[in-house]
């Protein structure tokens, strides 16, 4: 059987986890550095992870061992079921492995059979609330393009249009047709819009906003990391 190791900065959670997955003699991890540190030496490591730590998120780690070792098995554990988070993980799954998404609402005997699916069936085991914000994120129809999520950041961020053509390095125009077709994708422009009044009714850029965060297509935690980097990209125009 191949070493175990649980990525969690949260001690309650760590040895919790720990006490259920106990026949698997598991190691404990605080955040991505230890987590890849600990896998280093092992071809095909098993790793369960939260996604949401400070210094780096669930699937950053997950992005950097894989490039390592793509069929390292992981099992990703989590209170979120954020778009956002599905978004990126389907991007990045090497198809000479498995893994795994249960939230940490279900019961122990369920995280149990997750990890038992990924680790000794080699199966693929999706919570089926995740497996539904999964088919939204792969629907060409609802899915957002990497470029229409750059705009949504920015409009989240209070960026005007003139400071996003300056990141993106793209036209004003450029800039709005994104925001455009951000709209068009989201709903923004077209919900409860039949009335002539309408566009004195709602604000579409912070509507946007408003259906991102409940589709979960943004967070307050990945908004502080983006808030980090903006920081720095403002930093070296002065």
């Amino acid at each position: 059987m191949n070493p175990l190791i649980i990525t969690d900065d949260n001690p309650r959670d760590r040895n919790y986890l720990a006490d259920i997955l106990a026949n698997y003699a598991p190691s404990a991890t605080t955040n991505i550095q230890e987590a890849l540190t600990a896998c280093d030496g092992h071809v095909e490591p098993w790793l369960v992870t939260d996604i949401q730590m400070p210094g780096g998120n669930g699937i950053e780690l997950a992005r950097q061992l894989w490039d390592k070792h793509p069929t390292a098995r992981i099992l990703f554990w989590s209170q979120h079921s954020d778009e956002l988070y599905v978004r990126e993980l389907v991007k990045l799954v090497p198809a000479e492995t498995v893994y795994g998404y249960v939230l940490k609402s279900n019961t122990s005997d369920t995280i149990l059979r997750a990890a038992q699916a990924v680790f000794e069936d080699c199966q693929c085991w999706v919570d089926p609330l995740i497996r539904r914000v999964q088919a939204r994120s792969q629907n060409s129809r609802d899915a957002l393009s990497d470029a229409q999520y750059d705009v949504l950041v920015d409009i989240a961020l209070g960026l005007t249009d003139n400071t996003i053509a300056e990141r993106r390095y793209l036209s004003r125009r450029g800039v709005q047709n994104r925001l455009q077709s951000l709209y068009n994708k989201l709903g923004a422009n077209l919900e409860h819009h039949d009335a002539p009044s309408a566009s004195e009714l709602l604000n579409v850029r912070t509507r946007a906003v408003s259906i991102a965060l409940q589709r979960g297509l943004i967070n307050a935690f990945e908004l502080a990391e983006e808030e980090q980097l903006l920081n720095d990209w403002l930093a070296t125009r002065k």
